[in-house]
């Protein structure tokens, strides 16, 4: 049996995959024109990829606050902006992408990742090509009404506050997603392994987004983003592994 793979990150040896104990989230979905999400991947440089349509000229974004509490890479925030595509092994159409949807198997393409740590942002783009980058942050998980902000040098990205949602049961098996990265014109597959979850709240709708004036709000507003949220969901504890990256 080969040896699990290491990377050195800042004199830190991290062994694969890399684990994350504890963590805590907050999501909303939006739907967002797909020809406007079709131009953000081809400007990446993830062409390759496609928008996942879950109706007619309409795609799906999702943001993400994660609150990292312990894991291999420390405790962080993080604000991620994520396209969900297609499934390059199924055929693509609308009721199958509704349904990868809502059983939470969508692919996604990681296309903007704010962090609020050093050592987390040497990682993520030297193991997995994840576009971090150095952002401030101010998050509540802890009340009713969940809410997130994110801004770089004072310049607001994004503020996101979610109304409470209906419980859902806890799982405990573990589920394999796929993540896609791009950095520097390099498309990367990164496999996402998913543990436990608790306290997890979902509903319909039930989120306020507020864009800033930075350059990632003003790319936001030209994905054409509903004015309301498909979707929200609260996580208090989840678990998760990442493994290594594959070159596409």
């Amino acid at each position: 049996m080969p040896s699990p793979s290491t990377h050195t990150i800042a004199g830190t040896t991290l062994t694969m995959p890399v684990e994350i104990r504890d963590a805590r989230c907050i999501v909303a979905g939006f739907t967002a024109d797909a020809d406007a999400m079709a131009s953000a991947i081809t400007s990446s440089g993830a062409a390759p990829l496609r928008p996942l349509r879950i109706r007619p000229g309409r795609g799906m974004v999702m943001l993400v606050f994660v609150d990292y509490v312990d894991g291999d890479l420390g405790p962080y925030n993080e604000f991620g902006v994520c396209l969900l595509v297609e499934n390059p092994s199924t055929p693509a159409s609308p009721l199958r992408a509704i349904g990868s949807v809502l059983r939470g198997d969508a692919h996604a393409l990681v296309h903007r990742l704010p962090v609020d740590g050093e050592f987390t942002r040497q990682a993520g783009r030297g193991i997995w090509g994840f576009p971090k980058f150095l952002a401030d942050f101010d998050v509540d998980h802890d009340r009713a009404r969940k809410r997130g902000c994110v801004s770089e040098h004072g310049n607001l990205i994004a503020a996101l506050e979610t109304a409470p949602g209906l419980p859902v049961p806890a799982t405990s098996g573990e589920a394999e997603l796929t993540a896609y990265s791009c950095l520097d014109g390099q498309l990367r597959s990164v496999p996402w392994r998913l543990g436990s979850l608790s306290g997890v709240r979902a509903r319909v709708g039930g989120a306020t987004l507020t864009l800033g004036g930075h350059p990632i709000a003003e790319e936001l507003r030209g994905l054409k983003p509903a004015r309301h949220a498909a979707m929200t969901m609260s996580v208090a504890h989840l678990a998760m592994t990442f493994g290594d990256a594959t070159e596409l």
